[in-house]
């Protein structure tokens, strides 16, 4: 009888460890899903928190925002009004004891712009014109209460118009040239009427702030809208 030996190189793994090693495989690959699930776990906290903190960040800067417009409102609220009757303007020209009548064809004023008397029945739409309008229409507009600033267009060029138009209301107002006005800019109301020196003469705004919409005017707050379009207006 002759001894075989083992075939060299061979190694045959027992079915023991064949069952061992396919249970490692297996509880290897539960781990991996255990450790996939965990981080995406992780990730959605993260992502969580960050959203939380998104939130609180935006709350905060609305909170700041808010208390901010709640301090201006205040502020501005807590400011005394200015009484027009205090306003003192240099220059002002008053005319009491106008007619307000309402008559056909065209009127002779004795002042220039007209600051009131009697006028055509239908008012001036309030506006920026960028031609002359007629008086007896622009004076019906004074009566409504509104204010009627005119500029020689040989002395205020167009910048100098952009400029009024910056400092203006933009109701009750009328906006026009009027050649040969004797000052570069007028600023009239009702019975009311100042000659100033320039688009940036600082009476004209005292002068909007104590008879714009004034309640002298014999019938303050009338319609300023739905009249007469005058010629060349603009806005």
């Amino acid at each position: 009888m002759s001894n075989q030996s083992p075939r060299s190189g061979s190694n045959p793994i027992p079915p023991k460890a064949k069952d061992a090693q396919r249970q490692l495989t297996v509880k290897q690959q539960r781990e991996q899903r255990r450790a996939e699930k965990v981080a995406e776990f992780q990730r959605a906290q993260a992502r969580q928190r960050r959203n939380r903190m998104i939130t609180i960040v935006s709350s905060i800067v609305g909170g700041v925002g808010v208390l901010a417009l709640v301090i201006t409102l205040v502020i501005v609220n807590a400011a005394p009004k200015v009484d027009p009757a205090s306003i003192a303007i240099d220059g002002l020209q008053s005319y009491p004891n106008l007619t307000a009548n309402h008559v056909q064809g065209s009127v002779t004023y004795d002042q220039t712009p007209p600051v009131g008397g009697d006028h055509a029945s239908i008012w001036l739409n309030c506006g920026v014109y960028s031609e002359p309008v007629p008086n007896e229409n622009a004076v019906h507009d004074l009566e409504h209460g509104a204010v009627w600033v005119t500029y020689d267009p040989d002395a205020v060029d167009a910048a100098g118009v952009d400029a009024l138009r910056a400092a203006l209301p933009s109701t009750y107002i009328v906006l026009s040239p009027y050649p040969g006005l004797g000052a570069p800019v007028v600023a009239s109301a009702w019975g009311e009427q100042v000659k100033l020196d320039g688009v940036d003469d600082p009476r004209l705004g005292e002068f909007i702030t104590k008879f714009w919409r004034s309640n002298d005017a014999p019938e303050p707050g009338a319609a300023c809208t739905g009249g007469l379009d005058g010629p060349g207006r603009v806005a």
